[in-house]
């Protein structure tokens, strides 16, 4: 028992870190119907610049999520801009390929960079556990796991009480009648694109103090926030985040009693959802004429 309520523990907290990743994910499809496959290599580079920022600039890794985040915002609106934006005709289907191919470019880019070496985000506190009722939190991933609740939970409350973030919202529900309101489609797709991105890169920076990364890392992750979509719905911020802290705790109990077995605990959910409930968890059917 004891075992098992620290792999409920251990899962939280990673799955903290996931829900950061998957909501930029679920964001971007929300506002451009998009499957955003680059999005895993976003989360990787976001990684590497958190390696960089500590290694050579000797900043805090924690604190240096922050000038990253706003740098990759930036970097997200461009890429919208320099290869979003012109798609017209079949704009979902192009879109999704067109990120398919950010995707192995940034593989390619971050190999010729970086090498394909392993790295690893090593403060000095990253070996630091806290003992609490017995349980022995690395202090790692509690803070990775606060400061994304708090990123995810602005991501909400810009969401929900900004005239921006209503904006986005719905684009997010009906385009069209957001359009016909007078919401700037492309520029809300830009800055959505751009949030997804940030959000993306601080979990990146998360992900780089838990596990070890090279480049390959963003082909691995690009199964994990699809998982995690699919189960919690396309579409569903919410779903999202709740799936991909059940998936990590689900992933953490099958390390504790059969770690050989933990790398398929997102994907046997995965089947089980797609075989009961297709449109996901918190997803909404979708019509279809047979």
């Amino acid at each position: 028992m004891h075992l098992a309520l620290y792999g409920v523990i251990l899962g939280l907290l990673i799955g903290g870190v996931y829900a950061l990743m998957a909501s930029g994910l679920a964001l971007v499809w929300g506002v451009m119907r998009m499957i955003n496959l680059a999005q895993a290599a976003f989360v990787i580079l976001g990684a590497y610049l958190d390696y960089t920022a500590y290694t050579m600039l000797h900043v805090d890794p924690f604190v240096a999520i922050v000038p990253i985040a706003v740098l990759m915002f930036a970097l997200g609106v461009g890429i919208y801009y320099l290869f979003f934006r012109p798609l017209k005709a079949e704009r979902q289907t192009l879109s999704t390929l067109v990120s398919y191919a950010l995707l192995l470019a940034g593989v390619g880019v971050l190999g010729a960079v970086y090498s394909t070496n392993v790295r690893f985000i090593s403060p000095a506190y990253g070996l630091q556990s806290w003992t609490v009722i017995g349980f022995q939190l690395p202090v790692v991933e509690v803070y990775g796991f606060v400061i994304s609740a708090a990123l995810v939970g602005g991501l909400f409350w810009f969401l929900s009480s900004s005239r921006l973030g209503r904006a986005i919202r719905a684009a997010t529900q009906n385009p069209t009648a957001a359009t016909l309101l007078g919401v700037k489609t492309e520029w809300v797709g830009a800055v959505g694109f751009g949030i997804g991105t940030a959000t993306g890169a601080a979990a990146g920076g998360l992900y780089g103090m838990i596990y070890s990364f090279n480049p390959n890392s963003s082909l691995d992750l690009v199964g994990i926030l699809l998982s995690i979509v699919v189960v919690g719905g396309f579409g569903s911020l919410g779903g999202a985040i709740a799936a991909a802290v059940g998936l990590g705790v689900t992933s953490s109990l099958v390390f504790v009693y059969a770690p050989v077995w933990s790398g398929l605990g997102f994907y046997g959910i995965l089947v089980a959802v797609l075989l009961f409930r297709p449109q996901g968890l918190w997803g909404v059917p979708q019509w279809r004429v047979e």
